[in-house]
């Protein structure tokens, strides 16, 4: 028998190199998928005690994507999809409208359903009769009056070739909060709003759509019940679907890569979980868009202890990566990261991108409520793999859908992490420190890193020296934490 040596971010170091480049002139922009760009290389997880439309709303506006979790009904996934590509759009297009001869009642049963304010009031051709918004509404009392008694009459109205700087001059000039898009017969075509302006102006980072809609990704499974999943993602906006398995290296989940791949050629699909060469082969050739690659180096993950299988990540990265170089088929390190240095090394090994779980885990954007246990504030934290979260239905995903709850073998653990407070401070870490990393390699971008990097293999000893020792820490950094060590 011919064991090989398998590594992780604990055994190596980068070395340090000539360097022309500062932290903070470097370009850390990347692709997630061959066509989808992130500003930052950075994804949540699609845990449910991680990744909801509220995180991912934080994560793309910090330039990244969160991906939300399937432990949700079809619908109520969806949903969260919607609700971030909703969030902050540029123009959105082909807005909920509004008939002049719908009613009061009507108007208020559409605002409760789509969390509107504003709507624009068309006639049946397409054409802007007015605008109904909170201001024309919020004495009105009886339910039957029609809309056309309550619209603002004179709406002020752009062409889609006007730009942002004359769209908020006019906005100003009339002092109004929302300008409807028209072409030249009057018909509506979009709407645009200060909010949304003043949500860009604010995040300039975010990484965006075509439509300037914040980018969201969403999980999926194998079969027609992840199929049917993947094309409400799809139809909701999501700009990848991940089909996400335990084990990426199987005919179920390249059948459900290449069948997703026919809803549309723009589709990004993103499979995994995979953490050898052949599987990655297997993925690319079945037509995913990116490869993601972990198998058991989560902090809640127990696979590698209950079925004895996986590899050290820093290896599966490696070799991952160098499958997938030719085909141009970005990588994905998934799980595994305690600290920025890990992120750096994951990056060095390879990868395009990486996702975490535990550190985005505990934020306040993170699903769930905080609670206090012997005087300190947590948040839950569990693995998908967990009894709870395969009771709930991630079951398929560890392929054993049709067990009883009683016959799961979970390969995750439930657990609590301590609050952590907005997530954008623990991104801004991250991202410093691979900036740090990129500057003493002497890298101007991702891709000159996956090129200059050279690791060094350390013994125990040289582990110990590197994190803090012989010295008794009376305040912890915001990037280091010995808990995590």
């Amino acid at each position: 028998m011919k064991i090989r040596q398998a590594i992780t971010f604990d055994d190596v170091l980068l070395q340090p190199g000539a360097s022309e480049v500062l932290p903070a002139d470097v370009d850390v922009s990347t692709l997630l998928t061959k066509t989808i760009p992130l500003n930052i290389p950075l994804l949540s997880a699609a845990m449910d005690t991680v990744t909801e439309a509220r995180l991912a709303i934080a994560m793309a506006q910090a330039g990244g994507i969160g991906v939300i979790h399937r432990n949700l009904s079809i619908e109520q996934q969806a949903g969260e999809v919607a609700m971030v590509k909703k969030y902050e759009s540029g123009v959105v297009m082909n807005p909920v409208t509004i008939s002049p001869d719908a009613t009061l009642g009507d108007l208020r049963e559409l605002k409760k359903r789509t969390g509107f304010s504003g709507i624009p009031v068309v006639e049946k051709n397409g054409k802007v009769v007015g605008i109904v918004t909170n201001r024309d509404t919020r004495f009105a009392d009886d339910l039957n009056e029609k809309i056309a008694n309550l619209m603002t009459r004179n709406v002020v109205t752009a062409q889609m070739e006007m730009d942002p700087g004359e769209a908020r001059r006019l906005l100003h000039k009339h002092r109004i909060e929302r300008l409807v898009i028209v072409d030249h017969d009057g018909r509506c075509l979009g709407l645009l709003t200060v909010k949304d302006m003043d949500k860009a102006a604010v995040h300039p980072n975010a990484a965006k759509d075509g439509a300037g809609r914040l980018r969201v990704a969403a999980a999926s499974t194998v079969g027609d019940a992840g199929f049917e999943r993947t094309l409400a993602l799809i139809e909701a906006g999501a700009d990848a679907v991940v089909i996400d398995t335990a084990h990426g290296h199987s005919i179920s989940v390249a059948e459900a890569v290449t069948r997703a791949k026919k809803i549309s050629n723009s589709v990004q699909i993103i499979a995994g979980n995979v953490a050898t060469a052949e599987a990655t082969k297997a993925l690319i050739d079945a037509g995913a868009d990116a490869v993601k690659v972990g198998i058991g180096p989560g902090s809640i993950c127990t696979t590698r202890i209950v079925a004895g299988v996986g590899v050290p990540q820093l290896t599966a990265i490696e070799q991952c990566a160098t499958a997938a170089h030719s085909s141009g088929v970005p990588v994905i390190a998934d799980g595994g990261i305690k600290f920025s240095g890990d992120f750096a090394k994951a990056l060095a090994a390879g990868a395009s991108t990486a996702m975490m779980g535990s550190m985005f885990a505990g934020t306040e954007e993170a699903p769930g409520e905080v609670f206090l246990y012997q005087g300190r504030s947590y948040k839950a934290y569990r693995g998908m793999g967990s009894l709870g979260a395969m009771a709930r239905g991630s079951a398929d995903r560890y392929f054993q859908k049709d067990a009883a709850a009683e016959k799961l073998v979970p390969e995750g653990i439930e657990g609590q992490v301590p609050f952590k407070g907005p997530v954008g401070a623990i991104i801004h870490q991250m991202v410093g420190g691979l900036r740090a990393a990129m500057g003493y390699v002497g890298a101007k971008d991702i891709a000159e890193l996956h090129q200059k990097a050279e690791f060094v293999q350390i013994t125990g000893a040289g582990l110990n020296e590197s994190h803090v020792h012989d010295v008794m820490m009376t305040r912890e950094a915001p990037n280091y934490s010995l808990s995590r060590g």
